[in-house]
């Protein structure tokens, strides 16, 4: 685990520092698309950010060749090499679609070939388990082909539900960290060494995360683009192609005792393919409902709209943060609901108190008049919109001291007597650095509205 761990956090530091200088190319090669009428920030923001993901998947996969028990990955496995070859083809179609805006098409074929070149090294699925049927194995072009399929819905999928400032890096990170702990049960519950190579990828995937999400969290500094969402789509498609694929469920032990004892036990098995549903869904169920609101009004499918899901939490009073943090409840409720089925032993315990703390949270956020509030002592290391604040004498919340629609001001406390000045809206530039480019632009409504990437 220390070893995974130590992964983790090498993955993460180098995101992290690699994401200001990347911010900074981005803006000097004019990386930033012009905002469009159903964009939710204000302010031109540049992309790119996938590079800093790139370089902290590269440094994880260096550090884990150099660690004592997990080098034994690369030797034993072509896997890494393959994940590796994979995301830096689907991340240089990222990074020419940031700056040129490239096709659909051609990014769909990118993306068929990165998976392509995953295949090509061993990174397929060998065999799928089928309920009421046993373990079946796959011929050549059935694996080809069902790894392809997995890996694109996947890519798109994460890249759908990129629609907020932090949305998709904090989904992903809840879900490989799901992932992580069902493949590490594998790796070192049942000594299966099939699995070390998924358990790398989801320790690798949590970090990229969340050394990305302290520059994308609203207001966001830097977008990862789809340099980023697809990369990270890709190393999580790797996974579970790699667990569900590649781990024999013989070597589990999973048929011993009765018919319904080995139906129960076979759950596990089945934990790879539906982990990767825990991302879709929520954007699938978004795409379904896109599809049908669009005909209905008689509108093409393709055509872009605000009534996405995250939009709709918008419109009915949450605000930027809220939003993200109730789909965030929703991923981990999913997600580690998802690996409770898997789990049949003392352990179990720690997923049930993860999904009961995600609906707890998702219930409290849900309340319109709810708002949290973090305690005296942890004022200092949290956004100001969530610490208390001194008005006329006494103490308030920042929010009940702001006009509904408005944001509390993103700086320091005043406890000044003079009369206080009008919030300033989240996006203005000065605030918390999120302006990109220096002075705001003075848009008006009609530029933005026409305005297209």
């Amino acid at each position: 685990m220390r070893d995974y761990l130590l992964t983790l956090c090498v993955t993460a530091a180098v995101t992290y520092l690699l994401t200001g200088p990347v911010r900074k190319f981005a803006i000097a090669i004019g990386a930033m698309p012009a905002i469009r009428a159903r964009d939710v920030h204000r302010e031109p923001t540049p992309r790119l950010g996938g590079i800093a993901m790139f370089g902290g998947l590269c440094a994880g996969l260096i550090v884990a060749d150099h660690l004592f028990n997990l080098n034994g990955v690369f030797e034993l496995s072509n896997e890494p090499r393959a994940l590796l070859s994979g995301a830096a083809l689907i991340w240089l179609i990222g990074v020419l679609d940031d700056k040129f805006e490239i096709d659909a098409l051609i990014k769909l074929g990118g993306q068929m070939i990165a998976a392509a070149v995953m295949v090509i090294q061993g990174l397929t699925i060998l065999w799928l388990p089928i309920p009421g049927v046993g373990t079946v194995a796959l011929t050549q072009w059935q694996g080809t082909l069902l790894t392809v399929a997995l890996v694109v819905i996947t890519i798109n999928a994460v890249n759908f539900v990129d629609g907020l400032d932090g949305l998709a890096a904090g989904m992903v990170c809840i879900a490989s960290a799901a992932f992580f702990l069902y493949t590490y049960r594998l790796w070192y519950g049942y000594g299966i060494e099939a699995a070390a190579p998924a358990t790398l990828f989801a320790a690798i995937l949590m970090g990229m995360c969340l050394g990305f999400l302290p520059h994308n969290m609203h207001p966001a500094r830097i977008f990862m683009g789809d340099s980023g969402s697809m990369l990270i789509g890709l190393v999580l498609a790797a996974g579970a192609i790699s667990v569900t694929g590649q781990v024999d469920p013989d070597a589990m032990k999973l048929f011993e005792g009765s018919e319904r004892q080995a139906t129960h036990a076979m759950l596990p098995v089945f934990i790879p393919l539906l982990l990767p549903l825990t991302i879709i869904a929520i954007p699938a169920a978004d795409l379904v409902l896109a599809i049908v609101r669009r005909t209905w009004n008689g509108q093409s499918p393709f055509a872009a709209d605000r009534g996405h899901l995250h939009h709709r939490l918008l419109e009915i009073g949450h605000s930027h943060s809220r939003s993200v943090l109730i789909m965030y409840f929703w991923s981990a409720l999913i997600a580690f609901g998802a690996v409770g089925y898997s789990v049949h032993s003392a352990s179990l315990w720690i997923v049930l108190v993860i999904v009961g703390l995600s609906a707890v949270g998702l219930v409290l956020l849900l309340m319109p008049r709810f708002t949290p509030r973090a305690p005296r002592w942890a004022e200092s290391f949290v956004p100001p919109r969530y610490r208390r604040r001194v008005v006329n004498g006494g103490t308030a919340d920042a929010e009940e001291a702001t006009p509904r629609g408005q944001h509390a001001p993103e700086g320091p406390q005043m406890t000044s007597p003079t009369p206080e000045r009008a919030p300033v809206s989240v996006g203005v530039s000065g605030v918390n650095g999120a302006t990109a480019i220096g002075p705001r632009s003075r848009f008006t409504d009609r530029d933005r509205a026409d305005s297209s990437r």
